[in-house]
């Protein structure tokens, strides 16, 4: 683990680096606790009447302490530099084994000695083997001063035993935490990281939709709407050339009319609005004005009817126009029918719009078109069913079935290339 401070500049600050960002505070209340416990141990030595000798040699000990806390401890703390640090460590170890075989008081420093120790150094093993340094080197010291005899070794080792477990416990429990805080502090920044990752896609997969619906919203209104003006303008110059020009003045009359549709098509679109054709009826009369202007377009026979069809849902009712709309426009560039046949019925609990034409049909095995796709998916998005194949007397047959309750989730299977009865 890591105590440096994260930079200002860059990448926003993880969790791991929030955990360790107020490690530099925190080691200047480990320099003002070592300068307190030194002096308080200073004091008890000399309050204990220690004069002469030990107290020279236990001032000598406890000075090189601090001298090697200023040079290499210090900054050892603040960096984890462990060269710093077992420098440090083995001037402490030392001093702190001189002293207590000088001057009993001189047993305080243990108090900051053994939390060094853990602090100082970076992994559990390091941790308890300095500690078992550090005991092993204190019991030497004391017996020193009192006297390796059976009496004193009797009284000190459980005492240091005691000293050395609760020091390693001590430790144990302080590097468990840090590592667990440390953990949760990863699995924070790996949330937020699969968070951000869950946003980017959802937020590209938006954005990839948005694009389709407004690709089958262009297909099925400004693309159609440009195929019929083109073919009215060859309709208008075919008309001149031969002189006629009622013929003409009629054509041109079919393409301003399909051009203000058109821009008005443009104008809901960009405006995330209803299409133009039903902000002012509802669906039956909708598809009528359709059949009329297609006849009218396209020169055909259109036999349109809607049987028992009340108001509907504003999505189904989009999706039947747009389905009605594509199938015209497949049967102009198509089929080189005669007739077209449109119907919209109520059947149960589903409304069915069926597009029936008497040309030459689809050729089997022809892959759907960007068209039709999109009217399948514009289908299934209401939960409804598309077919579409041969008509009863030859052409093709489109046939959309939409759940007036539909769900989105409710979708029915699709099919192709067969038999679609009205």
């Amino acid at each position: 683990m890591t105590a440096e401070p994260a930079p200002e500049d860059g990448p926003p600050e993880s969790a791991v680096d929030r955990l360790y960002s107020g490690w530099g505070q925190q080691v200047r209340w480990w320099h003002a606790a070592f300068g307190v416990i030194v002096a308080l141990t200073l004091v008890a030595v000399v309050q204990d009447g220690t004069r002469g000798t030990p107290l020279l040699v236990t001032v000598v000990a406890m000075a090189a302490i601090v001298l090697a806390y200023v040079v290499w401890g210090a900054r050892a703390a603040l960096t984890r530099e462990q060269g710093r640090a077992l420098a440090y460590l083995v001037v402490l170890v030392a001093g702190t084994a001189v002293t207590v075989a000088q001057v009993g008081p001189a047993s305080l420093l243990l108090f900051i000695a053994f939390a060094q120790v853990w602090m100082l150094l970076e992994t559990i093993r390091r941790g308890v083997v300095g500690c078992l340094v550090l005991a092993a080197a204190v019991t030497v010291g004391i017996g020193a001063r009192a006297g390796f005899t059976a009496e004193v070794l009797r009284d000190l080792v459980p005492e240091m035993l005691v000293t050395l477990v609760f020091a390693i416990g001590l430790g144990l429990w302080f590097h468990v935490s840090m590592q667990r805080a440390e953990e949760h502090s990863r699995l924070l920044d790996e949330l937020r990281a699969a968070q951000a990752e869950l946003a980017r896609s959802n937020h590209e997969s938006g954005v990839l939709a948005e694009r389709a619906r407004l690709a089958r919203e262009i297909h099925d209104t400004l693309a159609q709407g440009f195929t019929s003006v083109v073919m009215q303008a060859q309709a208008a110059s075919a008309a001149l050339e031969v002189g006629d020009e009622a013929a003409a003045r009629d054509r041109l009359h079919v393409m301003e009319d399909t051009a203000r549709a058109n821009l008005a098509e443009a104008r809901a679109l960009v405006a995330a609005f209803t299409p133009v054709a039903l902000q002012d009826a509802p669906l039956p009369q909708a598809l009528g004005r359709l059949a009329d202007l297609f006849a009218h377009e396209a020169e055909l026979v259109v036999d349109y009817r809607a049987d028992g069809v009340g108001p509907l849902p504003a999505p189904i009712e989009v999706v039947l126009l747009r389905a009605a709309q594509e199938a015209l426009a497949n049967v102009r560039r198509h089929a080189r029918a005669r007739t077209v046949t449109v119907r919209l019925s109520r059947d149960g609990d589903e409304v069915v719009l069926v597009v029936t034409d008497d040309g030459q049909g689809i050729a089997p095995g022809v892959p759907d078109g960007f068209g039709l796709s999109g009217m399948r998916d514009r289908v299934r998005s209401v939960g409804g069913r598309l077919a579409v194949g041969p008509g009863p007397g030859g052409g093709t047959t489109l046939c959309a079935r939409v759940p007036v309750e539909a769900s989105p989730e409710g979708a029915a299977d699709e099919v192709r290339g067969q038999e679609v009865a009205e």
